[in-house]
């Protein structure tokens, strides 16, 4: 079984992933205390308080649990369509820092997670010189959470890095398990919601905000505010406001990031809000977890997989 660390674990998304295609998480690493103590209730491995932007060069705590395989997703909002888009701020540095982590320990695989504009910023440049110049392979894709097994538009960026592989190598296995369409919310949860149209607040009234159990969720976001009282239809919203529309409740809003009902989420609401709005969708992880999964074996038989085919 390999050994896994999950850096920038959040509450558990990434890990669970991994986790359910039997990688072996053996710890992680956070430092927002809320997220810690769910993380602490829901796996038996370690999770450690660290403040990763404070390594220094020091790499033994992470040596010490020889992984296999690095993963993480470092905090997105400097780059965020929905932040101030400056790469400067300083959370940007926390990518350069899981890069220099993973070329200091040469874990055999790598998988590294954050929106689409991370491809596109200097500090990815940085990232990935680093990781070249340390004899890694990558492989770069933007994936749909829709086309993953997770009934929510949300496009996300990975990078898989393999030690001393080509790049692009997993390239066939990240495309050819897509699914051909988006799954909905009620493909995924049936009517167990209850309701037919919800609520979702747009980041601007430009934007539609009232959809369709019959589509797949926008992009589950850490706020989750009420319906205004004085929201105005916009023309894209599938039905008028009526009084029982409703935003999507927390533990709803869970559900559409694919956490299972057994997940304990314990804190204070705006808390549990932005940890599942900020965290990887289970399902999603365990797309990226099982084609790793599957070129790993592959790679074992001397076998590579023939997409034409497929």
């Amino acid at each position: 079984m390999l050994k896994v660390i999950d850096l920038f674990s959040g509450c558990g998304g990434l890990s669970l992933g991994f986790q359910n295609c039997a990688f072996e998480i053996v710890a992680a690493f956070e430092n927002w205390k809320p997220a810690i103590n769910v993380y602490a209730q829901n796996f038996h491995h370690p999770i450690i308080e660290y403040d990763l932007s404070q390594v220094n060069n020091n790499y033994s705590i992470f040596k010490q649990f020889l992984p296999d395989v690095i993963i993480g997703g470092p905090p997105c909002q400097d780059f965020s369509s929905a932040g101030k888009r400056n790469e400067d701020l300083g959370r940007g540095n926390l990518s350069i820092t899981f890069a220099e982590i993973v070329a200091n320990i040469g874990s055999q695989w790598f998988v590294i997670e954050n929106v689409d504009l991370f491809r596109k910023s200097n500090k990815y440049q940085e990232f990935c010189n680093i990781l070249k110049s340390a004899g890694y392979g990558l492989t770069e894709k933007v994936l749909d959470a829709s086309l993953c097994g997770v009934p929510q538009k949300r496009k996300r960026f990975f990078c898989i890095g393999e030690l001393g592989g080509n790049d692009d190598n997993l390239q066939p296995y990240l495309e050819v398990n897509l699914a051909r369409k988006p799954i909905t919310i009620r493909d995924y949860l049936g009517n167990s919601l209850g309701i037919e149209y919800y609520y979702r607040h747009p980041r601007s009234y430009q934007r539609r905000a009232i959809f369709s159990i019959d589509e797949p969720s926008p992009t589950i976001r850490g706020v989750n505010r009420p319906v205004p009282k004085n929201y105005k239809q916009h023309p894209g919203d599938v039905v008028p406001v009526t009084p029982d529309l409703r935003p999507l409740t927390t533990r709803e809003r869970s559900y559409i990031q694919t956490f299972p009902e057994d997940f304990v989420f314990s804190g204070s609401k705006t808390d549990l809000e932005q940890m599942i709005g900020n965290a990887v969708p289970v399902k999603l992880a365990e797309y990226v977890a099982n084609c790793l999964l599957m070129y790993i074996q592959e790679q074992k038989t001397y076998k590579i997989p023939d997409v034409s085919l497929v």
